[in-house]
């Protein structure tokens, strides 16, 4: 009969190397919340690069009749006991890996371990930051080599030695309370300390994160600018560019800093592109531009409509037929095949390119004029047409200056349009015998009894006045200098692409494009022409033409400068009588509004367009954070701010109806 194996239980105190496969989680372990995945991972980086800087504390394990097991319970160092079980698991070490630990029977188990997790204080985030940075500069480690050894992933290290180069004086702010770690984030997207500290310097009442990160980013470009874009990272970066990095927020391809080479790179393609287009389309003159020079004072022509030649007809009925076959042959298909899609993509290239040709200019307009190459605001190339320099319109047949009354376009038209003083009106002296002796005093005396006349008759015939006035607004938007109004209106136009970036690239803003050149190519060649024209219309496109050029002349834009209340009342009677809603036109988005306003501005705009409780889940996110939500949360509504929305008034709309059917108030009283 053999005798019972007696475990002998070393004294409490004593310091012994266990097999890992003996050890166990004690019960009496104060900490009930596992150890997260990422701590463990830790655990087991350090262990495996230092090994295990401190014992575990053990007691042992005993059976229901007081006899040892022979198991070991871990009081203190669960964690290390559990990276160690991954190393297992990984095959870095076996299970019975000697682990050192010290035998503790003198103190209560549970005691002890909630001791371990009370008694102490974590390490400062500004001293663990300043000690990573330590591991690079002293020990030449890179950010993956602490990463191993740390059991953290390398963008974690990047990002707290980035920290840990913030400059002392602000990191001891840091340390003695007076900013918080989302400011030294915010300090740390640049690790020029001089400027960190003069940015600091600046800071006043504001000391918003993102108001540390656009100043110390205030002399920088965005990736996302329209610049950065058109150029692209990489051509950038080749041409010796730096870009600067926010490690701690979504910074979309971060900050450009050399902004002088981005810019000489951006002239660069720009001229490549006018070089480019003036050698394939033969204009005479080409010019590149950041943006839109509205005041060229140039007159502009436009394509007309030309007939194929019977090469692209067969070409266009050929392509349109692939089309054509291929869509009925795939009209059932959930998704297309990507060799299909690109087919489609190809053929619908190729279709818009011969429909192109349906319109062309006048090789004499091409020969004389020139197209502006801009860089448009979502960074792709924007060409502009058909431009005439004055010193290149046609002469005047009689005077010898240039006198090309052909339908222009009204970017740049502004004032020169209007008649001059002291100018001889157009086709004076057609109905003037040379040689009959009348008095310039004469002259005006029997013009000032006609015209007196004109307007009597006129008041009249409120037909006829519609041709007028359409005829006296369409020759000054329409043409250069002609002179040729008989009715005393100039209408005033306002450049809104002076107050509101990027809004002829509005789907609003192509639509109005759009609808000013097709009202453009209309236009007789000389204005000469144009009365004949007015009046030919049928009376639903005379009435078209003429709110076109009265929408041209509306300007409801209000300024800080410009005190304009009548006005700008009487530009919310107009919209209210054209029942105008802006949720057609206009959307709010981080770049036309959520972003460019406060946190309570935001807040508010989700409780009026989503619920009240949509806008207390947005409550506690970060500005940037908060105005992206925001956007997708209105994008399903049709909310607007007070100040785009359309005030509703039925005594108004009544007026107007009555207006509209009863014009028994347009005649004049004997």
């Amino acid at each position: 009969m053999s005798a019972k194996h007696v475990e002998i239980i070393p004294a409490s105190g004593t310091e012994v190397f266990i097999p890992l496969n003996k050890l166990k989680k004690s019960p009496n372990n104060a900490r009930k919340t596992p150890h997260s995945e990422a701590m463990i991972e830790a655990y087991a980086a350090s262990i495996a690069a230092k090994g295990i800087l401190q014992n575990l504390v053990v007691e042992p394990e005993f059976d229901g009749e007081g006899t040892a097991t022979g198991f070991y319970l871990v009081t203190i160092g669960e964690g290390r006991r559990l990276a160690q079980l991954l190393r297992v698991k990984r095959k870095e070490i076996k299970k019975t890996e000697p682990i050192r630990c010290v035998v503790d029977t003198a103190n209560d188990p549970h005691e002890i371990s909630l001791d371990e997790n009370v008694t102490r204080e974590n390490m400062h985030p500004a001293d663990q930051f300043e000690a990573f940075r330590r591991q690079a500069d002293e020990r030449g480690l890179s950010a993956e080599e602490i990463a191993a050894r740390f059991g953290v992933t390398p963008n974690v290290v990047r990002q707290r030695l980035r920290l840990g180069a913030v400059s002392p004086r602000l990191m001891q702010l840091y340390r003695d309370g007076e900013l918080i770690l989302e400011q030294v984030m915010a300090f740390a997207i640049t690790d020029d300390q001089a400027r960190q500290e003069a940015v600091y310097e600046r800071l006043s009442y504001d000391r918003d994160a993102s108001t540390i990160r656009r100043l110390l980013t205030e002399t920088h470009v965005a990736a996302t600018d329209r610049r950065a874009r058109f150029v692209g990272l990489e051509a950038y970066t080749e041409a010796g560019g730096t870009i600067l990095r926010d490690l701690f927020t979504e910074d979309r391809g971060g900050y450009l800093e050399d902004v002088a080479l981005l810019d000489l790179l951006v002239t660069g393609r720009l001229g490549r592109e006018a070089d480019s287009l003036r050698a394939v389309e033969g204009w005479k003159w080409t010019e590149p531009h950041l943006d839109f020079p509205h005041a060229h004072g140039m007159r502009r022509v436009y394509p007309h409509p030309v007939e194929l030649s019977a090469e692209d007809r067969a070409a266009l009925e050929a392509v349109q037929s692939e089309f054509d076959r291929l869509t009925e042959l795939h009209q059932s298909a959930v998704e297309l095949a990507d060799e299909v899609d690109a087919r489609f993509g190809e053929l619908e290239t190729e279709i818009d390119r011969l429909e192109a040709k349906r319109q062309a200019y006048d090789p004499d307009d091409i020969v004389r004029g020139g197209a502006f190459v801009i860089l448009n605001h979502d960074g792709t190339v924007r060409i502009e047409r058909g431009f005439i320099r004055r010193e290149d319109e046609k002469p005047d047949a009689e005077t010898g200056q240039g006198g090309d009354n052909q339908a222009s376009h009204e970017e740049g038209a502004g004032d020169d349009q209007a008649p001059r003083d002291g100018e001889e009106e157009e086709g004076a002296g057609d109905d003037e015998d040379e040689e009959q002796p009348l008095s310039d005093m004469l002259v005006r005396d029997l013009t000032a009894h006609r015209t007196l006349g004109l307007r009597l008759n006129l008041s009249e015939q409120p037909e006829v006045a519609i041709v007028a006035v359409t005829h006296a607004l369409a020759a000054q938007i329409f043409y250069f200098g002609a002179n040729a109004n008989v009715v005393g209106i100039q209408p005033v136009k306002t450049d809104l692409a002076a107050h509101a970036v990027g809004i002829e690239d509005t789907a609003a803003g192509k639509a109005w494009s759009d609808r000013h050149a097709n009202w453009a190519r209309q236009m007789p060649k000389d204005v000469a022409g144009l009365w004949e024209f007015v009046a030919g219309l049928d009376h639903d496109s005379r009435m078209a033409l003429f709110a076109h050029c009265t929408a041209l002349t509306v300007n409801a834009v209000r300024l800080p400068f410009d005190r304009r209340p009548r006005a700008i009342a009487a530009a919310g009677r107009l919209a209210a009588a054209v029942a105008l809603d802006m949720a057609g036109y206009w959307r709010p988005t981080v770049g036309s509004y959520l972003g460019r306003v406060t946190k309570a501005c935001i807040i508010e705009a989700v409780r009026e367009g989503v619920s009240d409780e949509a806008a207390e889940r947005l409550s506690g996110l970060k500005k940037a954070e908060m105005a992206a939500a925001a956007e997708q949360l209105l994008a399903a509504t049709d909310w607007l701010p007070p100040l785009l929305r359309t005030a509703k008034s039925e005594d108004q709309a009544d007026a107007l109806s009555e207006a509209q059917g009863d014009d028994s108030h347009l005649q004049a009283a004997e």
